[in-house]
């Protein structure tokens, strides 16, 4: 009888470089599984949930039509396939979220207790979370030294694999969905898939990462790479693009390599802290007083829909909103207003960009907007509070950015659209006053953190 295993997909969308297929090959034969879990779809935003379809349904493609997609709780749904075609174990890539733990681990009892196995081979990252420490043993809570400690452990090179290591078993009709159609959203997504994936990092390999050092800071420039969303879903693993940067000497190389080093920094840090997904990671913050009730909805609404009156934040809520994305220097600027301008909870920013970005990453969101709020690890110190019209006068010399994503001010010329309300015919029609005075309002943040420093007492 044959030796059947099964290959369970989650953030691993991919057939280059996974190692899971290395170890489902000494199996004869292994099942492709994918499992529309209504825990993970459910909060997820059309542009992710479209994104996700998409991958599947190029996944499924690129395994000759042989990906089995099933809806479920995978604790019940993957022990009971397992059963159903004799499968002696499931492979899969180790999934270190809050929620992956848990269901992994219960995933592994069910079929432990059938007498299966679940084998963990590689993960989503370059260096595991967890595998890092310091000399004494204990987890890292400064990203420099992480970031020396994670380049001197270094990784592993890119599995040589394809779609032909593992021979794949004909799916079960029995119990098989359909892969969703696309949710209708009004973002414009980028390209989806392995393919698209490699064809952008080929793109930027020969181009703008020479310059990204300094590009990536200008929201109206191509400078960024625009892999977060395929490094998301697994179209794309970090060690094959640590591998291309190996071959290249420039200090912007070097720049990018430290921001995936973050990106494991994050990841690492939401294992060991798992609350901090939602909670202050430095719970000092506790402390400091945040706006409530109708008049805070009312600014947060104002916020959303990118109609503060200042330029800069209004373009970036916009260009999240048609794009389903936003440069990361554009995400500290809005996060920094709403945090130290609006005075609400990083938490609510937080939520609002997982339900839009198409490349919402738990990890890497939620800490970035603490990173900006000041409660997370290695935090931009809480008395440092982005102006958003120097920001704006500052990265988007030209203007070309805001006028982009702000048509009422497309008729003002250069920067001067930073600041409409000084022109001499005033501020065009249908664009807002600015919702708040900064100056105020920044001493109204510092005057707030006085809470969280006697808190520290």
């Amino acid at each position: 009888m044959a030796d059947r295993s099964i290959v369970w997909f989650r953030r691993d969308l991919r057939v280059a470089d996974q190692p899971t297929f290395l170890a489902a090959a000494e199996s004869d034969e292994a099942l492709a599984l994918f499992v529309l879990d209504p825990a993970l779809t459910g909060p997820s935003g059309g542009a992710r949930l479209t994104f996700l379809y998409g991958c599947l349904r190029e996944l499924s493609d690129a395994l000759g039509g042989r990906l089995h997609v099933v809806e479920g709780d995978p604790v019940e749904v993957v022990p009971r396939i397992a059963e159903s075609v004799e499968a002696s174990a499931v492979h899969i890539a180790a999934d270190f979220g809050p929620y992956g733990t848990k269901r992994d681990e219960a995933v592994e009892k069910a079929l432990a207790d059938a007498g299966r196995e679940l084998h963990r081979t590689g993960s989503p990252y370059a260096v595991a979370p967890g595998r890092v420490r310091k000399s004494d043993g204990e987890p890292f809570k400064v990203f420099t030294p992480f970031r020396r400690a994670w380049a001197d452990h270094g990784w592993r090179g890119p599995a040589d694999t394809s779609a032909k290591t593992v021979t794949w078993m004909d799916p079960p009709k029995k119990g098989s969905v359909a892969i969703p159609s696309d949710v209708a959203v009004d973002a414009e997504l980028p390209e989806l898939g392995e393919k698209a994936g490699l064809a952008t990092w080929k793109d930027f390999l020969d181009g703008a990462v020479d310059d990204y050092g300094d590009a990536r800071n200008f929201p109206d420039r191509p400078g960024t790479s625009r892999m977060s969303v395929y490094l998301k879903y697994g179209c794309v693993h970090p060690r094959t693009l640590l591998a291309d940067l190996a071959k290249k000497r420039s200090e912007s190389a070097n720049t990018y390599r430290t921001e995936i080093a973050w990106r494991e920094f994050y990841a690492d840090i939401l294992f060991q802290r798992p609350d901090s997904a939602r909670e202050n990671y430095d719970k000092a913050f506790d402390a400091l007083p945040v706006a409530s009730g109708e008049d805070a909805h009312a600014r947060l609404d104002a916020w959303k829909e990118g109609r503060t009156g200042f330029p800069i934040v209004d373009a970036g809520m916009r260009q999240l909103r048609t794009e389903a994305w936003m440069h990361n220097r554009v995400r500290m600027i809005v996060a920094s207003f709403l945090v130290k301008d609006l005075h609400l909870p990083w938490w609510w920013g937080a939520r609002h960009f997982m339900q839009l970005l198409v490349d919402g990453d738990l990890a890497s969101n939620q800490h970035g907007w603490q990173w900006t709020a000041g409660s997370g690890t290695d935090a931009s110190p809480y008395f440092r509070v982005f102006n958003p019209i120097t920001q704006g006068e500052r990265f988007d010399p030209t203007g070309d950015y805001v006028r982009t994503y702000v048509p009422e001010l497309r008729g003002i010329e250069g920067k001067a659209v930073h600041q409409p309300w000084k022109l001499a015919d005033g501020i065009p029609d249908g664009y807002p006053e600015p919702m708040v005075d900064h100056k105020a309002e920044r001493q109204e943040a510092l005057d707030r953190y006085e809470r969280v420093k006697a808190a520290r007492r």
